[in-house]
């Protein structure tokens, strides 16, 4: 990968470094996007099925749904983006990632220093008391239900719905000050999650795009890398490593991405 020196030279004097995730990094792992060709279920839109509407009209289907989704992670696992990410929380002072996604594979991949924007589908929420709760095993046809009698549904952010404001709130700060902000998979169309790296740009913070297709981040971006995340965050997390004088550590992980990338 041909980088251009002032990345290097932002990867090396950044002190903070920011990086969002969508649903692209996730789709490498075998999961559906809501977006993507292959993002039907039983011929629905699941843009149809995640909403608070269609909960109420169908708790039975929608749950159904996420079933599926959950037994559709739990044959998934990180790939050498997710991998590579992680590695990156011990090459600056400071470190967050905001994602998108609500698979925890990041979790899985060892991210820790890091916000769910949209919430996580391994966890349950009581639509009555709010009490969160990993999630259960699944118990055939009976509808999940709390200890206080109310109904349970995924502890996911559904359209229509707001994005937990301490979870934004952390995302917004530490985007203002980052010295290299990292948009890696994402459509750049789902707000406010798309208004992240506008707020890294305008705060000075050198703009890495990593995404196979052009999208309305593109032009306001320092650097555009056309290529998937598993195959692109490898390369950029050696070179991060080169040029903040660890590349023992890059390599290491990097090692641990191939071993990940060939099934071993």
């Amino acid at each position: 990968m041909d980088l251009p020196e002032e990345f290097l030279s932002a990867a090396r004097k950044a002190r903070s470094c920011v990086v969002l995730t969508g649903a692209g990094i996730s789709a490498e792992s075998g999961l559906a996007t809501f977006r993507g060709r292959d993002g039907l279920w039983r011929d629905r839109d699941p843009r149809d099925l995640a909403t608070p509407e269609a909960f109420s009209r169908d708790p039975k289907l929608v749950w159904e749904w996420y079933q599926w989704r959950r037994q559709q992670l739990a044959r998934s696992g990180p790939n050498p983006g997710h991998l590579a990410i992680a590695a990156m929380e011990g090459m600056f002072d400071s470190f967050l990632l905001a994602t998108q996604n609500v698979d925890g594979l990041h979790q899985r991949a060892g991210s820790r220093r890091m916000v769910e924007l949209h919430g996580n589908i391994t966890r349950d929420r009581c639509t009555r008391c709010g009490k969160v709760v990993p999630e259960k095993a699944d118990g055939g046809d009976e509808l999940p239900k709390c200890g206080c009698g109310g109904l349970m549904r995924p502890d996911v952010v559904w359209f229509g719905e707001a994005v937990p404001a301490e979870a934004l709130e952390t995302a917004w700060e530490e985007s203002g000050r980052a010295g290299i902000f990292l948009a890696v998979g994402t459509s750049g169309l789902v707000q406010p999650a798309a208004s992240l790296p506008v707020i890294a740009k305008r705060g000075g913070a050198y703009l890495v795009e990593v995404n196979p297709e052009p999208t309305p981040l593109s032009e306001a971006a320092d650097l555009a890398v056309r290529a998937a995340a598993g195959a692109a965050m490898p390369e950029l997390l050696e070179r991060i490593g080169l040029a903040r004088g660890m590349q023992a550590r890059a390599r290491e992980i990097n090692t641990k991405s191939r071993r990940c990338e060939n099934g071993t």
